[in-house]
């Protein structure tokens, strides 16, 4: 008998193209793109090669410069390629000169990579709805021009308005109507996060935040023996996971949330904020952040940025550095140093378990004593007098002072 070999499908081959502006410096432009290949990495494709143009302003046209297009086209021949992709966004003009000048090519920027990620990543029924409402959002801008094959319109005039805008203007309604479809749904399942959340009042409920790949999901793992999944991808698990955390007899819900990313696109932490409700919900938040990263302050001030206005500024914060196990001493100084109340943990290794609970106790403790503050208050407003009414006061009074002057 012959032996049956799987073939596995050949990764697709792409250039990586990144810009720097006097508003973004070399070195961060450079992170920013190396992040930019491993999210093409999670995406399934293979860097082969990358470019970072240094501009003054971005080119209408095709965002860079016609120089650097051409040296592209070079490199894609040359390294057998199929694929670029920008780590600036592109319009959907920008998109379709691109593609007439690199013809036969996969012409993407970041944020269809990030949404690409997300599509295959969607597990629940949820994080699916949310995805393709991101996805339709970004489609949109994108149209126009798709159907100009069809157009006899130019320069405009009568009876130049061909069927094409007809088919523009139809795929946007349907793609409008579909949306506010998805929405309604969404907000149906947000509606049963609250019933859940109001549910749980009486456990004390600790929500994750932190950027992607932080260990946010090993960590969960470690401190309640779960089986959440894990891999060392950007943007691995999309969907919120809550578990039971038994400490000394007492219960506490952890919540998983989905990771933050630089330049994440505005529609989706919109889409997504349904997911991150269960952080807001949260009386305590537990900031992952991987301790490891060159980049690690940039994390932090991401993760801000991106929790800004969906959680209060009271409610209380534990930081984590994870992946303390690969810190060098220099970095386990500075960390010490700059954030003395944070706590160097290790997910993988077990590190720093014991003080995170500790950790945990405390706001326990404190969110037990705010809870017995408030129902001390509603005990006292529920048990004192009725409040007069002014008029009856004022009558009451009035008859005291006439029962007073008829006295002999």
């Amino acid at each position: 008998m012959k032996q049956i070999t799987e073939h596995k499908p050949e990764k697709e081959r792409c250039i990586l193209v990144g810009i720097s502006t006097p508003k973004v410096r070399p070195w961060l432009a450079g992170e920013q793109l190396a992040e930019l290949g491993r999210l093409a990495e999670t995406a399934g494709a293979e860097v082969v090669q990358s470019f970072l143009q240094r501009v003054q302003n971005f080119s209408p046209a095709t965002l860079i410069g016609e120089g650097k297009v051409n040296e592209v086209k070079r490199a894609l021949e040359e390294q057998n390629a199929k694929m670029v992709v920008f780590d600036d966004d592109l319009s959907g003009s920008q998109v379709r000169n691109l593609e007439q000048r690199l013809p036969g090519i996969k012409v993407l920027d970041r944020t269809g990579l990030i949404l690409d990620i997300f599509a295959k990543h969607a597990i629940t029924a949820e994080s699916r709805l949310m995805v393709e409402v991101a996805q339709l959002q970004y489609m949109m801008p994108r149209l126009t021009g798709a159907w100009t094959h069809l157009c006899r319109q130019h320069n405009g005039g009568i009876g130049t308005k061909g069927p094409g805008e007809t088919q523009l203007e139809t795929d946007r309604r349907m793609i409008r109507k579909r949306i506010q479809e998805l929405k309604k749904k969404l907000e149906k399942i947000e509606e049963a996060r609250e019933s859940q959340a109001n549910k749980r009042n009486d456990i004390f409920q600790v929500g994750i935040v932190g950027y992607t790949n932080a260990g946010k999901s090993t960590l969960t793992n470690r401190l309640t023996g779960a089986d959440v999944y894990v891999e060392d991808k950007l943007f691995a698990t999309l969907d919120s996971t809550t578990r039971k955390l038994y400490l000394d007899g007492e219960n506490i819900i952890l919540s998983d949330t989905v990771g933050f990313i630089r330049k994440l696109p505005h529609n989706l932490i919109e889409t997504f904020k349904s997911t991150l409700g269960v952080a807001a919900h949260a009386d305590c938040i537990l900031e992952v952040v991987d301790g490891s990263a060159p980049d690690y302050r940039e994390h932090l001030e991401v993760t801000h940025k991106t929790l800004e206005g969906i959680i209060s500024k009271d409610t209380p914060r534990i930081r984590v550095f994870n992946k303390a196990e690969i810190c060098d001493e220099t970095r386990r100084t500075e960390l010490r140093e700059n954030y003395p109340e944070a706590i160097p943990v290790s997910a993988k290794e077990n590190i720093g378990m014991e003080r995170l609970k500790n950790a945990f106790k405390e706001q326990l403790e404190n969110w037990k004593k705010k809870r017995e503050a408030q129902a001390e208050k509603i005990k006292e407003v529920v048990e004192s007098p009725w409040p007069l009414h002014p008029a009856e006061s004022v009558s009451d009074k009035s008859n005291e002072q006439r029962a007073v002057s008829d006295e002999p």
